[in-house]
C-alpha cells in the first residue's frame, strides 16, 4: 500500500494589497497592476478615474473595514479601452403557441488597469478640484463672451 503525503509547502502565500470596491453597481475584489472589466464608463483612453467607494480594504498589515466606505480611501484606475462582453442569446417561448423570440445580447464594458490601492488625505484632491472647476469656469466664460 503507498501512502500518500502531501507535497510540502513551498512558501507562505504573500500578502498582496487588496480592496474591495463598489462599482457600477456591483462590488470587485482589486488588486494593483491588475486589470479588471467594469461596466463602460463614459472616459476616454489612457485617463485615470478615482474610485472612492471602498468596502474593505486589506494593505498586508492590518484590514479595514468600512461603514459603509473607509473615509479618505481610494483606488486609482487607468482605463485601458471599451470593448463588448461575450454575446449572450435569450430564447423565450410560449409551448403550444407558436409563440417564439430570440434576442442577442452583449454588454458595454471598459477594461481598466488597477495603479494604486490607498489610503489619504482628501485636502490635496479639493485643491485639485478647486483649481479644475475656476478654470473651467474661466474656459466658459471665455467661450460665452
Amino acid at each position: 500500500m503507498v501512502d500518500k503525503k502531501s507535497s510540502p509547502k513551498k512558501g507562505t502565500p504573500k500578502a498582496e494589497p487588496y480592496a474591495i470596491v463598489e462599482a457600477s453597481g456591483k462590488q470587485f475584489w482589486l488588486e494593483s497592476n491588475r486589470y479588471y472589466d467594469l461596466d463602460r464608463c463614459h472616459a476616454e483612453v489612457n485617463d485615470v478615474l478615482t474610485i472612492e467607494k471602498v468596502l474593505l480594504m486589506n494593505d498586508g498589515k492590518d484590514l479595514k473595514i468600512g461603514k459603509p466606505y473607509i473615509k479618505d480611501a481610494k483606488v486609482e484606475v487607468k482605463v485601458l479601452e471599451h470593448r463588448r462582453g461575450p454575446k449572450i442569446i435569450v430564447y423565450k417561448m410560449r409551448p403550444k403557441k407558436k409563440t417564439r423570440r430570440k434576442n442577442g445580447h452583449r454588454q458595454e464594458l471598459t477594461r481598466v488597469l488597477v495603479q494604486s490601492i490607498s489610503v489619504g488625505s482628501k485636502t490635496k484632491k479639493t485643491k485639485e478640484a478647486k483649481d479644475s472647476k475656476t478654470t473651467a469656469s474661466k474656459v466658459e466664460s471665455d467661450q460665452v463672451n
